[in-house]
């Protein structure tokens, strides 16, 4: 049998020597770059291998002419510094980090660094600070999207777990009154008394109806994947609103200040739009305070980069301290309204996030109440995810 032909070209001396040659022949075939940091000098040296996961090639002396500091994400920079330090003081027994790299091209990739001081002066200073680099990017990528998915996940479990309060109250609750009201037709023997039931189950009915329609509403989703968004003068949707609103209005004497600029434009979905306004302004009209005059203020600014809504009533207000967390929560009600049916901020508040935005508030106890609206601006080759639902409060 003929000896191979690819036999190095190296003598061994020893068993050393060959320990040596097996770990600079497997550094010299993986993708992990190795470097040495020259202490008393404050020189780096980077292997082929390091420089490619810098992108540079081997010929190249950019990375060696700046800092090392320089490579490093300012945002990961100050953790990096901490872990070399606690190992130059001992306090860990070796340097191990994660942290972003300026790639050649000035992107960033995530690389894992470790390393350990192997020589010091006679003074036992430290000299010499080897490591090793591998890029991570794939992996933090991964893990990142992993993130993603077990957020939504939860948000979805949350969302499940909400709906099965329902499920175990309110349907429940219809099912009580029906089972209670079905005896009492079964005991009476006046046909007055059964007509009166008859007409009390038919109201049963009717709220069991309600209630699986706005169930509806919730769980049911848009079949596009995307929204429409298009540039709508805000203006246009507040004189809807007020249009659609305008016996209310008459009958409780309301004042629309409304304090928006005709010239406001902003890139929105129209369906959303006027779903969230309609919503806010049916919420301040329902909630007015029965000893004054209901005052309802609109009004909008814009910034290089978002539009602020507002609407502000002088109505019965909200105590945000006791119900400040729910306040957006589904079927959360806060007053003994016999319309409120605790759905429409929960929806309204998805319609935001859908289009990027958030609400916040800020409520006096029987002084009124301001929603906040901030959505950031888009261009009208912008999209978003229709993830929201449509829900109009005065169904």
């Amino acid at each position: 049998m003929n000896p191979p032909t690819n036999k190095p070209n190296i003598s061994l001396a020893s068993e050393e020597d060959l320990k040596t040659y097996k770990y600079k022949y497997a550094l010299d075939n993986s993708s992990i770059g190795i470097w040495e940091w020259d202490m008393v000098n404050n020189k780096m040296h980077y292997s082929e291998a390091s420089k490619i996961i810098h992108g540079y090639e081997n010929s190249e002396l950019d990375l060696l002419k700046r800092h090392w500091r320089e490579a490093i994400h300012p945002e990961d920079l100050e953790s990096l510094q901490k872990a070399v330090d606690d190992h130059i003081q001992n306090i860990t027994p070796e340097y191990k980090s994660e942290h972003r790299i300026l790639y050649k091209e000035g992107s960033y990739k995530w690389v894992l660094d470790f390393g350990k001081i192997v020589a010091f002066d006679e003074y036992n200073a430290p000299k010499t600070f080897i490591g090793t680099t591998i890029d991570i990017t794939q992996r933090k990528e991964d893990e990142e999207r992993l993130r993603q998915d077990l957020s939504v996940i939860s948000n979805q479990n949350k969302k499940l777990a909400n709906f099965a309060h329902i499920v175990s109250h309110n349907l429940k609750e219809h099912a009580g009154n029906f089972e209670s009201l079905l005896s009492f037709y079964k005991e009476a023997n006046n046909e007055d008394y059964k007509d009166e039931i008859v007409d009390l189950l038919m109201t049963v009915s009717d709220s069991l109806t309600k209630t699986i329609d706005n169930l509806r509403e919730v769980v049911s989703k848009q079949s596009q994947a995307k929204l429409e968004i298009k540039p709508l003068r805000l203006n246009d949707y507040i004189n809807k609103v007020i249009d659609l609103l305008e016996l209310d209005i008459v009958e409780k004497n309301v004042i629309i200040k409304n304090k928006v600029s005709d010239a406001l434009v902003l890139y929105s979905n129209e369906t959303y739009l006027e779903s969230i306004i309609l919503n806010l302004a049916s919420n301040a009209l329902k909630y007015s305070h029965p000893e004054r005059q209901p005052v309802i203020t609109i009004d909008a600014f814009t910034t290089p980069t978002s539009i602020t809504i507002t609407l502000e009533d002088n109505g019965l207000g909200i105590d945000l301290v006791k119900y400040g967390h729910d306040i957006f929560g589904l079927y959360k009600t806060f007053h003994n309204n016999s319309n409120a049916e605790g759905i429409g901020l929960y929806l309204t508040k998805n319609q935001i996030e859908a289009l990027g935005g958030e609400i916040t508030v800020e409520s006096i106890v029987d002084e009124g109440t301001k929603f906040i609206i901030t959505i950031a601006e888009k261009k009208k080759d912008q999209s978003v995810s229709k993830s929201a639902y449509v829900y109009n409060s005065r169904n």
